[in-house]
């Protein structure tokens, strides 16, 4: 702030003749001066960070994890290659978080459909269905997060993804839900039901993107599979 401006800020606080307007204007001066700077580099940021995670999406897909260059990605986001490094430290670093992130968006979509369910066996289902949908509606990013995400180095697979953690533990949580309800056999491990309900979701979702040509449907096959493990760990009626 320059000096007139420092001399016109004294001046509006101190005279009593413009006392009625004093706070509205001040509030604005401060917002114009201070706030929306600031607010409008973050934006930018912000979106310089999706656009890069994107483009990383498109190039991993179409040349896999590690065929992909830095510059591929910054072509494809239309930046420069030193701009990529200002946001990640390498595309380990691009293929972990656009793991996390997305992640975190599919936990949020699943919790606001669970939340409209009380019955642990349509919860289920719901959590089935929604899984399998990213294949259908994001097949590049699915492919990215089934098939180069695994496969990656040792860095990678050394590195605990939290959020995935969080995705998975959506299913224990049915699962206690369940028993707590007398609906599921209380013998059961939660752990244990949770990794074979995921891994028979991860299994048809790796089958679909190897295969887009399927004779079922996804509702169809998010029914079969939780309808076999509801078949499995429900007491009798």
């Amino acid at each position: 702030m320059n000096s007139h401006s420092l001399f016109f800020f004294y001046y509006l606080t101190a005279s009593p003749a413009i006392h009625i307007i004093r706070n509205e204007f001040l509030f604005i001066l401060f917002f114009l001066l201070f706030l929306l700077p600031s607010g409008h580099t973050y934006v930018k940021k912000a979106d310089k960070h999706q656009k890069i995670l994107v483009a990383a999406t498109k190039v991993f897909g179409s040349k896999g994890f590690f065929s992909a260059r830095i510059s591929d990605i910054a072509k494809e986001a239309k930046v420069a290659d030193g701009t990529i490094y200002l946001y990640f430290h390498n595309k380990y670093d691009i293929l972990l978080t656009l793991f996390e992130e997305e992640i975190a968006k599919l936990i949020v979509d699943i919790k606001a459909a669970l939340a409209q369910e009380e019955d642990p066996r349509r919860k289920l289902y719901i959590f089935a269905l929604h899984h399998l949908k990213l294949v259908i509606e994001k097949k590049e990013l699915a492919e990215v997060l089934q098939m180069e995400l695994r496969q990656s180095s040792d860095s990678v697979k050394e590195y605990r993804i939290t959020k995935f953690v969080d995705y998975v533990n959506i299913i224990s949580g049915i699962i206690h839900q369940g028993q707590k309800s007398g609906i599921f056999r209380p013998e059961l491990k939660p752990g244990i039901i949770k990794r074979a309900f995921f891994g028979a979701l991860d299994e048809m979702s790796r089958l679909w993107i190897l295969n887009s040509d399927h004779a079922y449907t996804i509702d169809d096959t998010a029914d079969e599979i939780s309808s076999i493990f509801l078949n499995g760990i429900s007491l009798p009626a």
